[in-house]
């Protein structure tokens, strides 16, 4: 029986935290993604009040779209996805 594993596609998350309280939740949601995760850069844009962090993620549509859902199901978290094609 051949081995079929599932394509991996890079992407990228964009994360914005409108509620200081949740950064914990989304820092244990990323924490438990490390292995997907090539790059994090995050920001707090304080004039607005929110934070702000990028992501870029290797790993499969699944295991991308987890981390998103997870992310986006936390109040005061906006989260948007883009993934390569291929």
């Amino acid at each position: 029986m051949e081995n079929v594993q599932a394509k991996k596609r890079l992407g990228v998350l964009a994360v914005v935290i409108e509620d200081r309280s949740a950064a914990d939740r989304v820092n244990a949601i990323l924490s438990g993604a490390a292995d997907i995760i090539v790059g994090r850069m995050g920001m707090p844009y304080k004039d607005r009040g929110v934070s702000v962090i990028s992501l870029i993620l290797d790993g499969t549509t699944d295991e991308i779209n987890f981390v998103s859902g997870k992310l986006g199901q936390i109040p005061g978290v906006s989260v948007k996805a883009a993934l390569t094609k291929e």
